[in-house]
């Protein structure tokens, strides 16, 4: 299933998100060569639906087109199908950003088995740096994710946004897996359509080519707003959902998305609830236990938050929420003192960015 290139695709420039598999035959790693032969690995199009990868990246070579790059570039095209009908993914299908190996264990799914397949390679070629470009539906800022509390996570997190998210759950997305062979992030670039997430996208991509290393020192905890993922909530497929009028069991709020990536007072309501008893929503912590009852009450019908908690990715699209989740919740989470060990560290006064700065400045 996973198509192989060493140089780029004719027509790869030019076409759209629906029109890429008029150039690709399906999932497909190419690999670039560059003035630095180790690679930055960029993944684009798990989500079919969320083309501000694939704009970028596009921006990107057309800049360089007829030079070589300043580092090798590895890009991962996933989910080609499904970009050719404008979906997250197929009816049938996996979530392309589920099925990367699990602490090195490899499902049994051709998808999973074609995943492991790229990590196997890439390791082969070890990475500079690992970025998963998305989209989102909701209202949310542009932010960057990581899965392990280490300090080239942070400073690669740090180049694309100072809002940096921490989480464990899902499992088996592509920055995780990767983050076994480099730092790996995540980057959140806003909704599709939106221009300000490809120009965002395509600054950060070049400025990861153009770096000769991450910073060695301690981030600063003044230059990082860092949270992180307490639970996961859902929406069980018996439950009917909708917003607006109609007969559903749970109506939320038409606003919902707008509570992104605020700290919500105990007591807001999210929807209207016409069943009696249990809490109608499933949210599920990084050990998989249940805790809706932690999060949310039921009072009068009405569908409330029990306790002051972030909320991330909340979304009015019915089918994300179907085939994905209704939302994440976060704390603020403290840059942990034990990263921060180094005397001499400690002395350093200047923050990450002037450091990423002066070194894209000096790099060729």
């Amino acid at each position: 299933m996973l198509n192989r290139f060493e140089s780029l695709p004719e027509g790869f420039l030019s076409v759209s998100a629906r029109e890429l598999h008029t150039v690709l035959p399906g999932p497909s790693l190419i690999h670039l060569p560059g003035r630095r032969s180790q690679p930055l690995f960029v993944s684009i199009l798990l989500h079919g639906n969320e083309d501000v990868g694939l704009r970028a990246v596009q921006r990107l070579l057309r800049e360089f087109r007829g030079q070589r790059l300043p580092r090798a570039l590895s890009l991962f095209v996933g989910n080609v199908a499904a970009a050719r009908q404008g979906l997250r993914r197929l009816d049938g299908q996996p979530d392309y950003n589920r099925v990367w190996p699990v602490q090195g264990q490899v499902g049994a799914a051709p998808e999973q088995r074609m995943m492991a397949e790229v990590v196997e390679e890439m390791g082969r070629r070890s990475p500079f740096a690992a970025v998963d470009l998305h989209n989102n539906t909701g209202l949310n800022p542009h932010y960057a994710c990581i899965n392990r509390l280490e300090q080239d996570f942070y400073h690669l997190a740090r180049l694309f946004s100072r809002t940096v998210v921490y989480f464990l759950k899902p499992e088996g997305v592509a920055s995780m897996a990767m983050a076994r062979l480099c730092p790996a992030i995540t980057c959140e670039c806003g909704r599709t359509g939106d221009h300000s997430g490809v120009e965002h996208a395509l600054a950060f991509l070049q400025a990861c080519l153009k770096l000769s290393a991450l910073p060695d020192q301690p981030i600063a905890s003044r230059d990082i707003d860092l949270f992180h993922t307490v639970a996961t909530v859902k929406v069980p497929p018996s439950v009917s959902f909708g917003f607006g009028e109609g007969d559903y069991d749970i109506r939320f709020i038409e606003q919902l998305d707008h509570l992104n990536f605020s700290e919500v007072e105990a007591g807001t309501v999210i929807a209207r609830v016409r069943m009696d008893g249990a809490i109608p929503l499933q949210a599920l912590d990084e050990q998989g236990r249940q805790v809706e009852g932690d999060y949310f009450q039921l009072c009068n019908g009405e569908l409330k938050f029990a306790r002051r908690v972030m909320p991330a990715m909340l979304t009015r699209d019915v089918r994300v929420i179907e085939q994905d989740c209704l939302c994440y919740l976060m704390e603020r989470y403290p840059l942990p003192d034990s990263l921060n060990t180094s005397p001499a560290a400690r002395e350093v006064k200047t923050g990450p960015a002037s450091w990423l700065e002066q070194k894209i400045s000096h790099s060729d």
